[in-house]
């Protein structure tokens, strides 16, 4: 039986993650939360979330101890980064500004204030918050099942920001965004898939299923 390991660096809502991930994989996987480095390194497949302020995040992976596994899981098996969890595997956040993992080349950026204006005149809301459409840039495997324009639930003040064309999924508030980013093993996704209902329990079934392959 395979063995998925979601990283508990003291950051987020967890449970609610290890609870859908327990719910799609039913009885196929072993899915452990842990803040133990080697049971992360043992894993098949590893879950990387997160939620709160980027500095937050990235001091308590320091303190943890999990840094070092997290970025080796990263280069070497089918990985899952969510929410914050997907943010620090960019290289910097304007959030701070923070310096964090550099698996992905860009940054996490601020929606501008200048720029939240909806189509009718109205001011848009910072933090994004609520359920928006996500649009498929190019397929992949963890998508499948999946319709383009489903919506998923978002709760977020920045976004990613690639320098390579990594993005996968777009989102819109009220600009084009990056909402995931692939690349070989890794997937990384921007909204809440545990908290998305149907769609995002089938992104979830999808990574038990996957290879790791694009």
């Amino acid at each position: 039986m395979q063995k998925i390991a979601i990283v508990d660096y003291g950051m987020g809502n967890l449970h609610s993650v290890t609870k859908a991930f327990e719910l799609v994989a039913d009885g196929r996987a072993q899915v452990e939360l842990t803040a133990d480095p080697a049971v992360v390194a043992a894993a098949d497949k590893v879950v990387f979330p997160g939620q709160g302020a980027m500095p937050d995040c990235m001091r308590h992976l320091e303190e943890s101890g999990l840094k070092a596994e997290v970025l080796k899981a990263a280069g070497e098996k089918p990985f899952f980064g969510i929410c914050v969890g997907a943010q620090l595997l960019f290289e910097r956040s304007e959030e701070g500004p923070t310096d964090s993992l550099g698996v992905f080349k860009g940054q996490v950026v601020r929606f501008p204030p200048d720029r939240m204006i909806d189509a009718d005149g109205n001011k848009l809301k910072v933090p994004h918050m609520g359920w928006n459409e996500m649009f498929i840039k190019h397929a992949h495997p963890l998508w499948a099942g999946i319709p383009d324009g489903e919506r998923f639930y978002f709760v977020h003040s920045y976004h990613f920001a690639p320098a390579d064309d990594v993005a996968v999924i777009e989102s819109a508030y009220p600009y084009r965004f990056a909402a995931a980013v692939a690349r070989d093993n890794i997937f990384a996704i921007q909204c809440h898939p545990e908290k998305s209902h149907r769609a995002g329990l089938q992104l979830l079934q999808n990574f038990v299923n996957w290879d790791g392959k694009a």
